[in-house]
């Protein structure tokens, strides 16, 4: 069954904004039976379609699949829809913390708090509570610590595709960074 390309668009919408989260490629190509190369290239003409039109919706790429999501543009009149669900932001120690797993993750609670020097309990907690980061495995050690990673929710609120686009450290800071990754390899 070959489809038209309107009728590839259609159902490429459909299937966005049913799912509400993130759909892989490999699934939109599973379902709508076209390889993954032109169903690309078939979501990259949509997504700047949707751009140059300032459509009120766009499509996002993230970490492999695509989302449809509201356009940032129209942030103000969507805010006011759930201006009833308050939330604070993050603290310093939050920042902190979610800096640490974004650029080392996954890791241990123990290892976070050895490059930070202090308890970071409520941190993590806020995060998790956040869905900024999960529960990605237990580490192979005695007491099999829990690693934590970060999330595709965390991608979306920070915009990005995928961790490989998180901005590059500075000398010193990736200095620490390495030295807390080969702790951890040698822990393994």
């Amino acid at each position: 069954m070959k489809m038209e390309l309107q009728e590839i668009e259609s159902a490429l919408e459909s299937l966005l904004f049913a799912a509400g989260d993130k759909v892989s490629l490999d699934k939109l190509s599973e379902i709508l039976e076209i390889d993954k190369k032109t169903l690309r290239l078939i979501l990259q003409n949509m997504m700047d379609r949707f751009r140059n039109e300032n459509r009120g919706i766009i499509i996002r790429e993230i970490d492999n699949g695509y989302q449809l999501c509201t356009s940032p543009v129209n942030y103000e009149y969507v805010k006011k829809l759930f201006e009833p669900r308050h939330k604070q932001g993050l603290s310093q120690a939050a920042y902190e913390v979610l800096a640490i797993i974004a650029y080392i993750g996954p890791v241990t609670r123990a290892k976070i708090e050895q490059i930070r020097g202090v308890n970071s309990d409520s941190a993590i907690a806020r995060l998790l509570e956040r869905n900024l980061i999960r529960e990605a495995g237990r580490l192979d050690a005695p007491g099999k610590p829990v690693l934590y990673d970060t999330t595709e929710e965390f991608l979306r609120c920070f915009g990005f595709k995928s961790k490989g686009e998180l901005p590059a450290l500075e000398n010193n800071e990736l200095v620490l960074i390495q030295e807390s990754i080969d702790s951890i390899n040698s822990e393994k």
